[in-house]
């Protein structure tokens, strides 16, 4: 990867001044005003870049694209509806009890698995072998993910322990596992399915030899940074600095699972880490 072809594209530098005028522009307006969430925002832009390429795209989609989206929708949504540990954040200030929120996921699901399935006919970053019926490979993906995950979520949970102060309190463990699927699922599909492959699809042009590598690396800051709304107003350096070891520690694997072993291991690698987090009470 060469830095500098990088910068002499423009698309990448415009894609990199978006993004910060939309981090820094919402760090600055959350005092004075209820601004959004990072996470509302991007997901929003990620439902509306996904309807776009299915527009586009929509004669790339097959019969079994429809159902495997139509799934994962529906198992979000359902999980939502149910779940007891994860409380999600009230979408865009508007959306706040479980039914709601069961609604709105299932959707922006639904809608980001579309869009990275007919960015995934195109070529795109993501692989997603049980879309395309391979089934034994979908679970050799799965439990790929699971076995790179699982030491580092048990890392999670002392990292936990010692940031927040606070000891283990045993959850129901079904309940865990039902309620992981909520960041499981969803970041790993809107953030590294679909986001992902928009960045592609804006990058291949300018970039074609490193869209790929840019535009994964893009999408894992993005979604590394938005869980850090509160702390990057209150102290941006701690923040910058400790989202920095988040990308090292749990965002590259993420990357690296979803480029080399598809969509699964990464979710199934974030599943469990937020099983573990959730049986630990964090």
């Amino acid at each position: 990867m060469k830095p500098t072809a990088i910068w002499q594209s423009k698309t990448f530098i415009l894609l990199v001044a978006g993004i910060l005028t939309i981090f820094v522009g919402r760090t600055l307006l959350v005092e004075g005003y209820h601004a959004p969430l990072l996470s509302d925002i991007f997901m929003g832009l990620v439902a509306l870049g996904s309807l776009g390429v299915c527009v586009t795209g929509f004669h790339r989609l097959q019969r079994g694209d429809w159902l495997t989206a139509l799934a994962l929708g529906a198992l979000v949504g359902v999980g939502m509806r149910f779940a007891t540990l994860f409380s999600a954040y009230p979408f865009f200030g508007l959306v706040r009890d479980n039914t709601g929120q069961a609604f709105v996921r299932g959707a922006l699901t639904f809608v980001a698995a579309l869009g990275g399935l007919v960015i995934m006919r195109q070529g795109g970053p993501v692989p997603f072998a049980a879309a395309n019926g391979e089934w034994r490979k979908s679970g050799r993906n799965i439990l790929f993910g699971l076995a790179v995950g699982l030491p580092l979520a048990a890392l999670n949970v002392v990292a936990l322990q010692i940031s927040e102060g606070q000891s283990i309190v045993w959850q129901n463990t079904f309940a865990a596992m039902l309620d992981a699927i909520q960041p499981g699922v969803v970041e790993e599909v809107v953030y590294r399915f679909a986001l992902w492959g928009l960045l592609w699809l804006a990058l291949r042009g300018s970039l074609p030899k490193q869209a790929v590598s840019v535009a994964g690396l893009l999408a894992l800051l993005i979604h590394n940074y938005v869980h850090f709304d509160a702390l990057l107003a209150e102290a941006p350096l701690v923040a910058l600095g400790m989202g920095l070891v988040m990308s090292l520690l749990w965002g590259l694997p993420l990357y690296f699972l979803a480029r080399r072993r598809g969509l699964e291991a990464a979710m199934a690698f974030h599943w469990i880490q937020d099983v573990a987090r959730f049986v630990a009470g964090f």
